[in-house]
């Protein structure tokens, strides 16, 4: 009982300041996730999100199926998401960890979730237990070698790419990720990947950005040619992405 007590204050308290769709670096960058993840969601009807911040990603994700179950153990993210008044999405307030479904699903979203939690390959590994026979589960976490974290390791300003920032330990971050570090974590749960890449190449900071964005210097042009930079580069890029499934690629078009 401590122990979900001490979780769930952990995740009010971090849930207060985190950054939001008002950011319009944070929208694009989620516009972009849904974008990469679009091509794998064909034909699937059924999903589960675990983790909704205040619903803008929800908001994309639910325009690709017909029903999305969204799970939060945050009572501020969910009164928020649900302020959108989705009308195929039904909200659910619970921990992961304690949360059972009554079925299995199409496509289980985990956006930005990994790097707050205590455990993630159990995540995972409860994850692709509710997933159907050719499901998929579609993981975006933020980079630690994203070109912005980089520079401003060069500038003085980071020590360490893997060091956790005071922003980081604001918004309940537990741990930042490589590719290398996503990939081992996604093979310690027993999944494979079918896709994997990199969301966009961020030059700076999040604020910075949000401030070209609101000076006319970032338009449809810029976003566009710094998607597919991520999609280049993914190394570099400001998020990774994977697609995975439990079942061998070659399995899944069976």
């Amino acid at each position: 009982m401590e122990r979900k007590d001490d979780e769930t204050e952990f995740l009010n308290r971090a849930a207060t300041t985190y950054v939001t769709s008002e950011s319009h670096q944070e929208r694009t960058i989620k516009q972009l996730a849904v974008r990469a993840f679009a091509p794998h969601l064909r034909g699937m009807r059924d999903g589960l999100e675990l983790g909704c911040s205040d619903g803008y990603m929800t908001s994309l994700i639910s325009k690709e199926l017909e029903h999305l179950t969204v799970v939060d153990g945050s009572n501020y993210f969910l009164e928020r998401a649900r302020g959108r008044n989705l009308k195929n999405v039904t909200f659910i307030h619970s921990l992961f960890e304690e949360y059972i479904p009554k079925r299995q699903f199409d496509c289980i979203f985990i956006s930005y979730v990994l790097e707050h939690m205590r455990d993630p390959v159990l995540l995972l590994e409860r994850a692709a237990k509710f997933l159907t026979e050719r499901g998929l589960i579609f993981l975006v976490v933020p980079n630690a070698r994203a070109l912005s974290r980089q520079l401003a390791r060069h500038m003085g300003i980071l020590d360490d790419l893997y060091a956790l920032t005071p922003n980081d330990l604001a918004h309940g971050h537990r741990r930042v990720y490589d590719r290398i570090l996503l990939d081992k974590d996604i093979s310690s749960a027993g999944l494979i990947q079918v896709s994997r890449g990199g969301l966009m190449l961020k030059p700076f900071a999040d604020f910075q950005m949000d401030t070209m964005f609101e000076q006319g210097i970032l338009g449809p042009q810029q976003i566009e040619g710094l998607y597919t930079l991520g999609l280049e580069y993914p190394d570099i890029s400001a998020s990774l992405f994977s697609v995975c499934s439990t079942r061998p690629s070659n399995q899944l078009s069976q």
